[in-house]
């Protein structure tokens, strides 16, 4: 009898572990593509704003266009709690995200503003690229600084 119920407790544990222990690694290799989709339409607009890369408007409004639909992704299923980088490894995600989930949303919504400002000015000349750049760029710092641990 007591080795059944220590087989009963035992495989109850088990289950309890499983249930808790969630694999998230396709969260984390989606919204670690999201950024390197982000990541690269960003390097084009801010090549060209630099004259790094010679300016094509039609390329231009591609990666803005894009970093807009990119703006359009529901978080949600990218960032389910628990996927931070105090309880899984690969990801610099800090517990903030979900400590204050209003102001990650917020700067989320600050990052899909400064596209479609982006947007609105990528095909009308290099000249447009450089303050829209900024405001880019300041919204992804502000994310950054608070939701995301150094290297």
């Amino acid at each position: 009898m007591k080795k059944q119920v220590f087989a009963i407790a035992a495989a109850a544990a088990v289950i309890a572990t499983a249930a808790v222990a969630q694999d998230y690694s396709a969260n984390l290799k989606a919204r670690q593509g999201q950024f390197r989709i982000m990541a690269l339409n960003v390097g084009i607009l801010g090549g060209m704003a630099q004259g790094k890369i010679a300016y094509d408007a039609e390329a231009a409004q591609r990666a803005a266009d894009t970093l807009v639909a990119v703006s359009h992704i529901d978080p949600g299923p990218l960032w389910p709690e628990g996927s931070d980088n105090m309880s899984i490894d690969g990801t610099r995600a800090m517990p903030s995200i979900w400590d204050d989930h209003d102001d990650f949303l917020t700067k989320w919504g600050g990052f899909g503003t400064a596209a479609a400002g982006m947007q609105q000015v990528a095909a009308t000349g290099q000249e447009a690229l450089g303050p829209a750049m900024g405001k880019l760029g300041g919204a992804c710092k502000a994310c950054h600084d608070t939701h995301r641990a150094p290297e």
